[in-house]
């Protein structure tokens, strides 16, 4: 056995044993694969033979593309087509990022790879859609969060709406959404023999994930204003600068909860604080509460509130984040190859993640992967027993 079969072998977690390779590309494509690689999945990337001249190239620090292995192809050439094709007969799943067409144009397209592999899962990542009047335009997460209506929330009254870069479209509308569909789409391969293709649009994510805030809108308890809402104006739900500088966040939102909030803070008794869900005194209540953070520091306050009902935690920089006594304790962040990165989520009982894996060179593992993955596939869908 060699080294690297020897790796490959050594996976664990839920999703050992299942194949999938992913096209190289940016954003959401490489964490969806990344996500499957931490659960156990063996995850091929189908690198460039070079780095193209405007991509974003991370090198080392490439998280996410921890646990994967590389080939280098030239998907150009009709040698790199069929070497792609090859092994996409043996694999359960595909990732692509192109563009609507871009894969098509390749002889890459879904139509060609299904009838390669009738099993297979052919997840296709984008922001806007594979159809639609904006299908074939740029974008990014910014453009496609706004277009969703799931940025709108996102700022202060009179300000201009601000995201957290990358979490909510790229992230939350795309990846988790596309990794989600991949694994529906191998369960259905599993009990049918079946393989289909996965339309995962950031656009279709982002928009998906406004539920909650659709239904406070239809429950009249959300209005388009910012700042005028349950979960945007509040002072009791909102963060605040301290002494130091740093900042605290609150979200007392539940009677129980505000009512300690006050006792904490010596608000008692002021009957100023008695209307909490009042949206017109919601304005001077969050300058009195400013007021009032501004007096402490952030780990003054945290002595006074961590840990409590009153629904407080720090705001903190990721490295703080990492060394955060809860976050210690529950191994969210580890610092691998000198790198610090998040651990594998969520988790599971019977079958543990393994630690993040290295991150490949380009084309590292072209040769291992040609010879691991051999003609006669042992992968997840093929070991069902379905018809074929």
């Amino acid at each position: 056995m060699t080294a690297t079969t020897a790796i490959t072998a050594k996976r664990r977690g839920p999703l050992a044993g299942l194949r999938v390779l992913e096209i190289a590309g940016i954003g959401p494509g490489p964490f969806c694969g990344m996500l499957l690689a931490d659960l156990g999945a063996d995850v091929v990337v189908v690198d460039r033979v070079e780095a193209a001249a405007d991509a974003l190239d991370l090198g080392d620090a490439q998280i996410a593309n921890r646990g994967k292995r590389s080939i280098a192809v030239d998907l150009k050439s009709p040698e790199g087509v069929a070497t792609v094709l090859g092994l996409v007969e043996r694999c359960d799943a595909l990732i692509e990022g192109m563009r609507p067409g871009v894969m098509e144009r390749l002889g890459l397209g879904p139509d060609v790879c299904l009838a390669r592999n009738r099993r297979l899962v052919y997840g296709r990542m984008t922001g806007w859609g594979q159809h639609g009047p904006l299908a074939h335009a740029a974008g990014h997460d910014l453009n496609y969060v706004a277009l969703s209506g799931a940025l709108w929330y996102a700022g202060e009254p009179g300000s201009a709406p601000v995201s957290p870069p990358s979490l909510v479209g790229d992230v939350g509308g795309g990846a988790m959404y596309l990794a989600v569909g991949i694994l529906a789409g191998v369960v259905h391969a599993c009990a049918t023999g079946e393989g289909q293709v996965i339309d995962a649009a950031i656009v279709d994510g982002s928009a998906h994930m406004t539920s909650l805030l659709l239904a406070l809108q239809a429950s009249q308890q959300m209005v388009a204003a910012r700042g005028k809402s349950l979960l945007d104006g509040p002072h009791w739900y909102h963060t605040y600068r301290c002494a130091d500088g740093a900042y605290v966040s609150v979200g007392a939102l539940e009677p129980k909860f505000y009512r300690l909030l006050r006792e904490k803070l010596g608000l008692a008794d002021d009957p100023a604080f008695d209307r909490p869900y009042d949206p017109e005194n919601w304005p001077a209540l969050r300058e009195r509460l400013a007021g009032i953070f501004a007096t402490r520091s952030r780990d003054e306050w945290c002595r006074l509130l961590e840990g409590t009902d009153v629904c407080f935690a720090p705001v903190l920089t990721p490295d703080e984040a990492a060394s955060h006594p809860h976050m210690r304790a529950r191994g969210v962040y580890s610092r691998e190859h000198g790198i610090l990165q998040p651990t594998a989520a969520p988790r599971f009982s019977a079958t543990p993640a393994q630690a993040p894996g290295a991150i490949p060179r380009r084309g590292e593992h072209t040769e291992a992967v040609l010879r691991d993955w051999a003609p006669c596939p042992n992968s997840i869908t093929a070991n069902k027993g379905h018809a074929r």
